[in-house]
């Protein structure tokens, strides 16, 4: 199948209409006949064909015998098209988060594991997009292309207070990744520390994700295969995790102050 009639019924066109919408958009005005013609639409079909797609935008009507069919703009159109399920799919992501949060905080023990990489940096990032006022951070490690999944999640929450401890070098695939540079190149609030190899993520003082994985012998490099994230939604626990990361982090503070 012809990959735009493919993309034109993703979009809510029917066979028929995205065969004729195809045909017109290279005959630019034509006849119902020429369109059924060139199209291989059944004649008995073509005019209800093109009188939906009239009513859908995608073309106009002249007056005349016969009816002339003008194909309408494919920027036109499509961006037109492009906007409207753009902004359907914001509001079914707004409508589905709402239920699903309420139906998280009814579940009996909030308490998840999460296996594999990616699975727990796509939580990470689907954490910050749910903050409200802060994330804080404690940093040991991080997993290969972590950082850069980190940096983008937090630029596009500029409004969000971001604050994060963190050892100033870890090694990935044995080179060193310099954790401090990184993240301060990128503009990120970030103070060093004495992490130990696990990292925690704590969202408004109510949802945090402890990261933890196995080092290579010499306690260099991560084995990625073995990292497991326990994500947790006891708020009490949470407030506890993030009151004592303010402390330490007014302490790392005082003492900058001092020296």
């Amino acid at each position: 199948m012809d990959e735009n009639i493919t993309v034109l019924k993703g979009i809510g066109l029917t066979m028929y209409e995205a065969q004729a919408y195809v045909t017109l958009t290279s005959l630019i005005e034509s006849t119902a006949f020429e369109v059924a013609e060139k199209s291989n639409i059944p004649r008995s079909k073509i005019y209800d064909v093109l009188k939906s797609l009239d009513k859908k935008n995608f073309i106009d009507i002249e007056d005349g015998r016969p009816l002339i069919y003008i194909v309408k703009s494919p920027v036109e159109v499509l961006t037109r098209k492009k906007e409207e399920i753009d902004g359907q799919i914001d509001d079914t992501i707004t409508r589905l988060t709402n239920v699903y949060e309420n139906g998280m905080n009814q579940v009996q023990a909030p308490i998840w594991r999460i296996y594999g990489v990616e699975k727990i940096i796509n939580q990470e990032v689907e954490i910050i997009k749910r903050a409200k006022k802060t994330v804080n951070m404690r940093i040991g490690f991080l997993f290969e292309g972590e950082g850069k999944s980190l940096v983008k999640a937090f630029k596009n929450r500029p409004n969000l207070e971001v604050n994060i401890l963190a050892s100033p070098t870890c090694h990935i695939n044995n080179e060193e990744f310099r954790i401090i540079d990184f993240f301060k190149e990128n503009n990120i609030n970030i103070q060093k520390a004495n992490i130990p190899f696990v990292k925690v993520m704590i969202s408004d003082s109510k949802e945090m994700l402890h990261t933890y994985t196995k080092f290579s012998e010499d306690k260099r490099n991560v084995i990625p295969e073995t990292a497991i994230g326990i994500w947790n939604k006891y708020e009490e626990i949470a407030k506890n995790y993030d009151d004592r990361f303010m402390n330490q982090l007014k302490n790392i503070k005082k003492k900058e102050k001092v020296t």
